[in-house]
């Protein structure tokens, strides 16, 4: 008995789209860490290293969002669902560049607005990498 399956229609994920696309997660998830050990502590060193993880979640993202829209604009099919990764990668760096500007004032100033920020976009980069690899993966969303 033999099984019949179709993975023409189905995207691949380059590894290095895929580095990038799972690195955002644990710079974010940082940033955040990094938060709240700064309204623990009230040390300003806290907030630089925020400041500092976010910039890197926003480059890795970047080119995360970059890749996947030139996949999107290369792919020949083309369904609602194949909007949503990018929608999403494209609400996590916006959300992370507004967390950027926050960050960007003195270390008072940054809370609570900043430790907001940092959790909605961890969410957000959560969200993306989760429906990214479930695109691109076996068995993924076609």
């Amino acid at each position: 008995m033999a099984v019949a399956s179709d993975r023409t229609g189905l995207w691949v994920l380059h590894p290095i789209h895929g580095v990038l696309l799972a690195s955002t997660i644990p710079l974010f998830l940082g940033a955040l860490l990094s938060d709240y050990a700064y309204t623990s502590s009230y040390e300003i060193q806290w907030s630089n290293f925020a400041s500092w993880l976010i910039f890197g979640g926003l480059v890795f993202g970047g080119i995360a969002l970059v890749l996947s829209i030139i996949r999107l604009i290369k792919s020949p099919q083309r369904s609602g669902l194949s909007f949503i990764y990018p929608f999403l990668l494209l609400l996590t760096w916006i959300f992370g560049f507004i967390n950027s500007l926050i960050h960007a004032k003195d270390a008072w100033a940054t809370m609570p607005e900043g430790i907001i920020f940092s959790i909605i976009v961890v969410l957000l980069a959560c969200a993306s990498t989760w429906i990214g690899f479930a695109k691109f993966g076996v068995g993924g969303i076609r």
